[in-house]
C-alpha cells in the first residue's frame, strides 16, 4: 500500500525522465488525472491516454524532449504538500515558480489549477506540486 499516491505518481515520472524514457505508466485516480492534464495544457508532457478498460486503471503518458538537444521538458517536479505537513497558502502566499516560468499545481475549491489560474480567480488552497 502507497501512503502518498500524488508522490509515487511525480517520483516516476521524475525516475522516467532522468532514464530518458518515452513512455510511463503509473496507476489511475481522479487526482492524478487532473494533474496529468495539467501537466499536458502547459506543455511539460507530449501526450497522456487514460486506460480505464482493464483492471487495473492506468495512465499512460508520453514524455516530451527537445528535438535536436534530447533535453527534458520536466526539469524539476517536486512534491510540496505531504500528508504529514500540509500546505496551505492564501491568494496573497500564492508561490511564482521561477519567476512565472515554472507551474505550481494548486488544489483550490474550484479543482485543481495552477498559480496563475488561481491567482486570476482570487481563491487559495493546497499546494500539490511544482513543475519547472
Amino acid at each position: 500500500m502507497i501512503t502518498d499516491p500524488i508522490a509515487d505518481f511525480l517520483t516516476r515520472i521524475r525516475n522516467a525522465v532522468k532514464a530518458n524514457h518515452r513512455v510511463v505508466e503509473v496507476p489511475a485516480s481522479s487526482i492524478k488525472k487532473e494533474i496529468t492534464k495539467i501537466l499536458f495544457d502547459k506543455g511539460y508532457i507530449l501526450n497522456y491516454k487514460f486506460e480505464d478498460e482493464k483492471m487495473p486503471k492506468t495512465i499512460k503518458i508520453a514524455l516530451k524532449y527537445h528535438p535536436v538537444t534530447k533535453l527534458p521538458a520536466i526539469n524539476e517536479i517536486m512534491r510540496v504538500s505531504r500528508p504529514g505537513l500540509r500546505r496551505y497558502v492564501g491568494t496573497k502566499d500564492l508561490p511564482r515558480v521561477l519567476n512565472g516560468l515554472g507551474v505550481a499545481i494548486v488544489s483550490t475549491s474550484k479543482g485543481l489549477m495552477t498559480d496563475k489560474e488561481a491567482r486570476q480567480l482570487k481563491i487559495g488552497g493546497e499546494i500539490i506540486c511544482y513543475v519547472s
